[in-house]
């Protein structure tokens, strides 16, 4: 007879499951069990339950559709909890089957044992308990809806007994019941029309776009045209709005372009079309703000608005374009492309090397996006990787470029690479690796070799937690704690049967990407850029100016005085 577990099954392949991330344990052989008879799924197992939900994720966010990872009960559901938390607060579906111990044993200490139905609801939007055979496949069903049609993670919690009852027959799942079409979100007219006068009254006009513009390139391109706007964007804005596009004035925030900062500062209304943005530091004071989003939660949460739309931004600006004025007056525009220009270069400036000079990290970002294929799937450790990814990889409608953004974990880039890899076979995937975000989950390149995936995973092998270094720099801290002595990455790579290539000269860098990128299995490339490499924020205050002058009193007071030398060599003497 059939059990619970093959229903599962049945549900998740019902409902376009091809594959499973997780470790297997006891608790979940009934589950892993039935997809090994089952056939049709693949049970891709890694070697840390974190990498598994990083890897769903990162399968999700490339492909759109639902992914599903599975820990056993205790340790090993919770190892998932991060990597839960990333996919849940980057608003893509990822089921989680989290097995539980015994059900006769809930509730009396035993060997193991957790509340992961009150662990796992922060990072979900449904998250239940079955404690009996009656309530499958009702449960996974609806977490199954849940994720998809709210872009949530859902999680199932079922003690490993449950899964082993017998069930008379499977119930057949529908497709198109467990994953009906999204709707459509259209604003009101009269909500547009206000929003069409407020536009049309502003002299200085600047869009800031997010995620939420995906699929609106084009419409958003002739919005600005018509209002003679700079598009400003924020970090999960730019694979979708960078490209093609001649109003681009590059991005805002932490680690944007100080064009980006500017062109928001100096205007008198400002549209946020799909954007989130969270620094509250960095929106306009005295501008009139407009914000359009599918998310009522979402306006007005970041900073004063004079009018929210309730609406996607490809339906909306399709009401919008036809009630708008062209506007003839760029001064606005000119000059924030102007800046956006200068600033582009001054960057730029930075992307280049001596051979037997200093590796920088900028130049290996620039080579690596002049090389990488037009439709190269990137992901970025939180930190610097990020910073360079944002500000040198370039876009071109097909790349995507995928990170911790919002919930900024270390350690995210390579098992998100892998999930991406494993889903879209064909594509080229390159992980964009921080050396403390690489080791924290290393054991997992181990799978790029057992799974056979052939991801490329760049390590910018500066021997420190670079960001937290400047953070703590900018502070007017002396740095501490950040250091790290590092192994030979390619050669520990070549160890596990993959391919190793070491960059340390600027001179060898072209080659060396090229033999990687052309290499059919994955590759580690260990390139071991500059410690003291600075990546300054758009808006340097006062107090930033102030932390850094304290830093390098610090540092010489502490008999660190070679470090700031180290420092001007660095960022000054190119």
């Amino acid at each position: 007879m059939p059990t619970i577990a093959d229903q599962m099954v049945e549900t998740l392949y019902a409902a376009g499951v091809r594959r499973v991330w997780g470790i297997v344990g006891d608790s979940l052989n009934g589950f892993t069990d039935a997809i090994r008879r089952r056939g049709e799924l693949e049970w891709l197992h890694v070697r840390h339950e974190e990498a598994a939900a990083f890897a769903a994720a990162g399968e999700a966010e490339a492909t759109g559709a639902l992914a599903v990872c599975a820990g056993s009960c205790g340790p090993g559901n919770l190892h998932l909890i991060n990597g839960l938390f990333d996919a849940h607060r980057s608003r893509v579906p990822v089921v989680a089957i989290a097995a539980h111990i015994p059900s006769a044993e809930i509730g009396s200490g035993y060997f193991q044992e957790t509340h992961p139905e009150e662990l796992f609801r922060e990072c979900s939007s449904y998250c239940e308990l079955v404690s009996s055979a009656a309530q499958m496949p009702r449960v996974l069903e609806t977490a199954i809806r849940r994720a998809v049609a709210d872009r949530c993670v859902a999680v199932v919690v079922i003690p490993g007994d449950i899964m082993l009852k017998s069930i008379p027959a499977i119930v057949p799942a529908q497709r198109a019941a467990l994953l009906p079409p999204a709707p459509r979100i259209v604003p009101p007219l009269p909500v547009v029309q206000q929003l069409a006068s407020l536009l049309n009254e502003g002299t200085r006009i600047t869009l800031l776009c997010g995620g939420g513009v995906a699929g609106a390139h084009d419409a958003v391109v002739q919005l600005a045209e018509t209002l003679q706007a700079p598009i400003v964007h924020a970090l999960r804005g730019k694979q979708h709005i960078e490209y093609d596009n001649p109003y681009d004035v590059g991005m805002t925030g932490l680690i944007g372009f100080s064009s980006g900062y500017h062109a928001m500062g100096s205007c008198d209304v400002l549209l946020m079309l799909g954007t989130d943005f969270p620094y509250r530091q960095f929106y306009p004071e005295g501008a009139r703000i407009a914000q359009v989003d599918t998310r009522a939660a979402a306006l007005g949460r970041r900073t004063p608005i004079e009018l929210g739309v309730l609406g996607d931004v490809g339906e909306t600006l399709q009401l919008l374009l036809p009630l708008l004025r062209k506007k003839t007056d760029n001064a606005h525009l000119a000059a924030a492309t102007k800046h956006y220009a200068e600033a582009r270069a001054g960057l730029d400036k930075l992307a280049t090397g001596k051979p037997g000079g200093r590796l920088h990290p900028q130049h290996v970002m620039r080579v690596l996006s002049e090389r990488a294929a037009p439709d190269a799937a990137f992901t970025a450790d939180v930190g610097l990787p990020t910073v360079w990814s944002a500000r040198y990889l370039a876009m071109t409608g097909r790349r995507s470029l995928i990170g911790s953004f919002w919930h900024g974990s270390m350690a995210n880039a390579m098992p998100q690479a892998i999930g991406v890899q494993a889903a879209c076979p064909g594509r080229q995937v390159i992980s964009l690796s921080g050396d403390g975000g690489f080791t924290m989950l290393m054991g997992d390149m181990l799978s790029l070799k057992q799974l056979n995936l052939p991801v490329k995973v760049v390590i910018f092998n500066n021997g420190a937690l670079g960001f937290i270094e400047l953070e703590q720099k900018s502070s007017g801290f002396v740095d501490f704690g950040t250091g790290f002595e590092n192994p030979n990455f390619a050669a520990l790579a070549e160890a596990a049967g993959i391919k190793g290539i070491r960059i340390d000269d600027p001179a060898r860098l072209e080659a060396g990407i090229a033999e990687a990128l052309a290499h059919p299995g994955p590759v580690v490339i260990d390139a071991v850029v500059e410690r003291m490499e600075m990546a300054m924020p758009p808006k340097v205050t006062g107090e930033m100016a102030k932390g850094f002058t304290l830093y390098m009193i610090k540092a010489v007071l502490n008999g660190r005085g070679d470090e700031v030398v180290e420092l001007a060599k660095a960022n000054l003497l190119r």
